[in-house]
């Protein structure tokens, strides 16, 4: 009897086995082909959010090196990647995984984070993979061609538009959302308030009429909700807890050779800006002689065209300051803001110098000092009574930061961008530099034989595995062999 059950048993597998697709039976548990988007999410929002190293403040004239010749600093770099393909990958499976459950709020916040990286890499590189971009797995299109970089952009800009449309109507609670905590509104927000950033980084492009700069800006402001608060603030939180912790916390280049900058150093000291002590330490000279903290000769950078052997010269005598160490010694120091309350105020101040919207250019300029400092006063551990609201209004009044006394547009968007430049310390990734390349604020220093790039080369890896295509695009933007680190882009034209 029980050899027949046997046999009985073996036939109904064996039918089993003949009728099933082998596809569904052999499902290996460690490369799960369905999820739900909430557990992609989260990982986005780490990987996107969190600081972006210290290579933009090199650049920006923030910091110098002592230990090494940085080329971020001497203007000398060269090839950058397109690691962000990799993220953007994420994001297509989250929007994928968001359509077969039917959550639109997730494929609205996946709308956002392609905007995110596209900019990026169309900011960097110049014309990049975009309409053909991700589509391996759905299309077998393996060696995508190339996007003209303003069509990227007025992509990346449509793309937002639609995800605010989305987030109309669909104001589901957004599981495994680490930045707003699941709130929809404060999606929106961003999602606006981005379009305005990629905007205003176009303002070179003003009078190009398939973006029509001014008045889509000025649409927005009227018609659509963005960031005004501090709660407000998209920003990563940092938990004294493994995998949580601030990115830079325990970082060794803030123990060695990394100093700052004079460029920055005296643009705060020049207008006794109290943000100096949160940002940087004393000379070791200052501390053995006992000044206080906030005694503004106590602090001071090197010049970044010097070689890094002088500049370790300075180091060594104890002239020279460096990062505060709360930065690499606090494992919760403050957020990392991706785009906060402070800077979408000099967003828009700088639209209102450019005549784009008709609000009070000196009012948004004064709102986003004072936001950075109220910043700094609740994050920023036992410095914050140097950044107090009298501390700002004290500060305002200064002669060279009172808005009153700028008499053109170009001395207002001095004083806006270079503002701007100072709450982006640790904040803000390449956009500073970027800033720097549009406007020409505040004054960077460079040899006449390292004048600042205005790009990257394209990935080695492109060379090798999308030649056809990437050297078409070359060719197309700057002719045949002219992949350089100095060629201008569309944007900057």
């Amino acid at each position: 009897m029980k050899n027949i059950k046997f046999i009985i048993g073996i036939l109904v597998l064996t039918s089993f086995w003949s009728c099933a697709d082998l596809d569904e039976i052999n499902i290996n548990p460690n490369n799960v082909r369905e999820t739900h988007p909430q557990l992609l999410l989260t990982n986005i929002a780490v990987e996107t959010f969190e600081v972006h190293g210290t290579s933009p403040m090199y650049a920006s004239r923030m910091l110098v090196s002592s230990d090494g010749e940085s080329s971020s600093q001497y203007y000398n770099w060269d090839r950058a990647s397109f690691d962000s393909y990799k993220i953007l990958g994420e994001v297509t499976k989250m929007m994928e995984e968001a359509e077969r459950i039917e959550a639109p709020e997730y494929v609205a916040i996946g709308k956002f984070f392609r905007a995110y990286y596209f900019n990026e890499l169309a900011s960097n590189f110049g014309d990049v993979p975009y309409l053909e971009a991700l589509k391996g797995e759905t299309e077998a299109v393996f060696n995508p061609e190339y996007t003209s970089q303003k069509e990227v952009f007025v992509g990346v800009l449509k793309e937002l538009a639609e995800a605010n449309e989305i987030l109309k109507t669909n104001v589901n609670f957004v599981s495994g959302d680490i930045i707003f905590g699941g709130d929809t509104s404060k999606w929106r927000k961003l999602i606006n308030s981005y379009r305005l950033k990629i905007l205003i980084s176009l303002s070179k492009q003003s009078a190009d009429s398939d973006i029509n700069l001014a008045a889509t800006f000025a649409s927005i402001v009227a018609n659509e909700p963005i960031i005004t608060t501090a709660n407000e603030t998209a920003s990563l939180k940092f938990f004294d807890a493994e995998g949580a912790r601030y990115s830079e916390f325990n970082s060794s280049g803030y123990g060695s050779g990394m100093y700052m900058a004079s460029t920055f150093v005296e643009l705060l000291k020049e207008r006794e800006d109290p943000r100096l002590f949160i940002f940087c330490s004393q000379t070791k000279n200052a501390k053995e002689a006992g000044l206080a903290i906030n005694d503004f000769t106590g602090y001071a950078g090197a010049d970044a065209l010097r070689p890094y052997g002088e500049i370790n010269t300075l180091a060594a005598d104890g002239k020279l300051s460096k990062v505060n160490l709360r930065y690499s010694t606090d494992p919760t120091t403050e957020p990392h803001a991706l785009l906060g309350n402070w800077e979408m105020e000099f967003i828009l101040a700088e639209a209102a110098v450019r005549g784009w919207i008709t609000t009070d250019a000196e009012v948004h300029y004064k709102n986003g000092i004072k936001a950075s400092f109220e910043f700094y006063e609740m994050y920023a551990k036992n410095l914050g009574s140097y950044v107090t609201p009298v501390a700002a209004d004290t500060y305002l009044a200064g002669t060279m930061v009172d808005f009153s006394s700028a008499t053109t547009n170009d001395e207002k968007l001095e004083l806006v961008v270079t503002q701007k430049y100072f709450t982006s310390f640790l904040q803000d990734g390449w956009r500073m530099y970027f800033d720097y390349l549009r406007t020409g604020f505040p004054t960077f220093p460079y040899t006449a034989d390292a004048t600042p790039p205005t790009r990257w080369m394209y990935p080695s890896s492109e060379l090798t595995e999308n030649a056809e295509n990437v050297n078409a695009a070359i060719e197309k933007q700057f002719g045949t062999d002219n992949d350089d680190i100095r060629q201008v882009t569309w944007w900057l034209k």
